[in-house]
């Protein structure tokens, strides 16, 4: 099994899937390699997999604590992993066939009120060219809804200034055009005044930078990120993905439409999106609690 698994990652990546998709699978993989190998005394075959080695397995991942998201993934993991073993001609029926599969409950996402991101979109100190690049990053990732791979990967030719308009490569190399708002604009063009002063002769042709002239990774990023965060929300557990979030909720309670939210998040499912109905309800329920005089009664 383990050499299948190995395959199974190839075939992943020339499917274009992200190295940080691969690794999670691998890893989760890996995990019921482990768990199952208790049961088989020399080497697991694939074909020796049963449903009672899945359900074992997700029944021990359970009993864990902060488990429902992981399984989720773990689900998907193994029902991909089986389906492309059952294509290659080594099983001829996946276990994970006749397993019903648990609906795990997605928690909401973390949004910024509108009014706490007008706070944290001011805090950068502009007078120094490491705080016109941050408000410049902080903007584009409100004003566009990124994910920070995606803010990591923009290159100079990607960006139209006269028309305000992004190209954006997303997960499995999907490209995507999204509109830029007059304030990012307005912070990007401060920004681009003094990006000069991060480039280096080895430096790439992207967008933002770091110091040291190089691209930056998504966990740079995320530091730099936090540090703002804590200043206004320091219990709350903000992330750099909550900017997001707080894009795509901000909008729809706007009355943007579902659909368009969905282009510009980049989802290919409807379904993902429509996680920002639930958060809008969740607002309007609280608000009805607040304002309305029988609400409690």
């Amino acid at each position: 099994m383990e050499n299948s698994i190995k395959k199974y990652c190839d075939y992943l990546a020339l499917q274009g899937k992200s190295p940080r998709t691969i690794r999670a699978y691998k890893l989760d993989l890996e995990q019921f390699l482990g768990f199952v190998q208790l049961f088989f005394e020399d080497g697991v075959p694939v074909d020796a997999i049963t449903i009672l080695n899945i359900r074992d397995f997700l029944r021990w991942l359970n009993e864990k604590p902060d488990c429902n998201r992981s399984l989720s993934r773990k689900s998907s993991a193994l029902s991909g992993f089986f389906k492309f073993c059952k294509e290659q001609g080594w099983i001829t029926q996946s276990p994970m066939d006749k397993l019903k599969r648990p609906k795990y409950e997605k928690p909401l996402p973390k949004c910024f009120t509108e009014e706490e991101v007008r706070t944290l979109l001011a805090i950068p100190d502009c007078s120094s060219r490491f705080g016109l690049r941050n408000r410049a990053i902080l903007e584009t990732l409100y004003s566009s809804g990124l994910r920070l791979m995606e803010l990591a990967g923009i290159q100079l030719s990607d960006l139209d200034i006269k028309k305000g308009l992004l190209r954006v490569t997303g997960k499995g190399n999907k490209q995507r055009i999204v509109p830029v708002g007059s304030h990012a604009l307005k912070a990007i063009n401060e920004y681009l005044d003094v990006r000069s002063t991060f480039v280096f002769d080895s430096s790439p042709n992207l967008l933002f930078l770091t110091k040291s002239g190089k691209a930056f990774d998504t966990k740079q990023l995320d530091i730099i990120l936090q540090r703002y965060f804590e200043l206004i929300a320091r219990a709350k557990g903000y992330t750099p993905h909550s900017l997001r979030h707080s894009f795509a909720t901000h909008m729809l309670t706007r009355g943007a439409d579902l659909r368009a939210i969905q282009e510009l998040l980049g989802h290919s499912r409807l379904s993902t999106t429509e996680t920002y109905t639930h958060v809008s309800l969740e607002d309007i329920k609280e608000a009805y609690k607040k304002g309305h005089p029988r609400s409690n009664e």
